[in-house]
């Protein structure tokens, strides 16, 4: 259910909008009605929320002074105007949709089926961090000299394949010599953060300072460089 407030300083506008959107009441809620607004954005402070449908001309503040309030916005705004000149700024104002008064059923229906596109496109763009997020934090498990070693992501700067073995590069010139393939080492690291740009190579991307594309090769933080193979070039920039 999408949890909706209204900004409108005309009572019968607020009370016609509610009244149109009370014939989308199975998708949509309208969880309250502001003609102050200041009130509305107190009432922000400790509430949230998935849609505004704000008006533009108010005598305490417009519509974009209203939204100058917030650095970062998350909930969909949907502008509502008797005046059609606004579009341009809405769209400034990374407005969703911009509705005029008297507002029609049809626009009001298809403006629903945006903001329902935008909260579930945001809930997936929310999981997808969040567990990039918890993939980048976890901590690193190598097993060393018959000790078992936690590591953090950003202690690595880079793995080098010796063979059947793998020279793990840490920051602070200091070094590790696991017993096993590079190809085992790289399943162990967090893929967000960890890409293999050569066969004898896994880079920490957060390491890298330069990439020279003539010659192929990154130059990391500590100003190793590191050759990118040609057949892993074109996914290595997608990666950065």
């Amino acid at each position: 259910m999408i949890k909706a407030i209204l900004l409108d300083d005309e009572p019968n506008a607020l009370k016609s909008l509610a009244w149109e959107l009370d014939n989308f009441k199975d998708e949509i809620e309208v969880i309250e009605k502001f003609t102050s607004a200041s009130k509305a954005l107190e009432f922000l402070k400790t509430n949230n929320i998935d849609c505004l449908f704000l008006d533009i001309q108010m005598p305490e503040m417009d519509g974009f002074q209203f939204l100058n309030h917030f650095n970062e916005r998350d909930f969909a705004v949907v502008f509502t105007t008797a005046y059609s000149e606004y579009g341009i700024d809405a769209i400034k104002n990374e407005a969703l949709d911009y509705l005029t008064k008297p507002v029609d059923y049809d626009d009001l229906k298809i403006c629903v089926d945006k903001i329902k596109k935008y909260i579930k496109n945001k809930l997936t763009l929310d999981v997808l961090e969040e567990k990039l997020l918890n993939q980048s934090d976890k901590k690193i498990k190598i097993s060393v000299d018959g000790k078992l070693l936690f590591l953090d992501a950003d202690e690595i700067l880079y793995c080098e394949s010796d063979g059947n073995y793998t020279k793990i590069f840490l920051e602070g010139n200091n070094r590790l010599f696991v017993t096993k393939k590079l190809k085992e080492v790289h399943e162990l690291l967090p893929k967000v953060c960890f890409f293999r740009v050569h066969n004898s190579y896994v880079v920490n991307l957060r390491k890298i300072r330069e990439y020279l594309k003539t010659d192929a090769y990154v130059v990391l933080l500590d100003n190793t460089k590191i050759p990118v193979s040609r057949n892993k070039k074109s996914k290595f920039l997608d990666q950065i």
